[in-house]
């Protein structure tokens, strides 16, 4: 169960970096008030994940999902660029989650 939770506050720090990007510096309500909700409901996911996995595993994996999904959003949605050095850091980013999975 705890990695189906990591999982999930993952993809809420993905949701909570996007809405921040959308409050322009927190200076809209709406995106604000959302990247706030997400960021408590992510961090409670992440907390009960640590519950039964080890700390560095559980918060390198939570920053990972949230890292290359970030940078997925940003390319997909915003529009951000998408060059080869950029993919394949990326791509190294998910490299590492796969070995500190596969490790614990």
């Amino acid at each position: 169960m705890a990695w189906i939770y990591l999982f999930f506050a993952g993809l809420l720090e993905i949701g909570w970096a996007f809405s921040m990007k959308r409050s322009e510096g927190f200076s809209l309500p709406g995106p604000t008030i959302l990247t706030f909700v997400l960021m408590v409901g992510s961090f409670g996911l992440l907390s009960l994940a640590m519950r039964s996995l080890p700390l560095g595993t559980a918060y390198t994996i939570w920053t990972g999902i949230g890292a290359v999904g970030a940078f997925a959003v940003g390319i997909l949605i915003l529009g951000e660029s998408a060059s080869p050095m950029r993919l394949m850091a990326a791509g190294l980013i998910v490299a590492g989650l796969v070995l500190m999975k596969t490790a614990s």
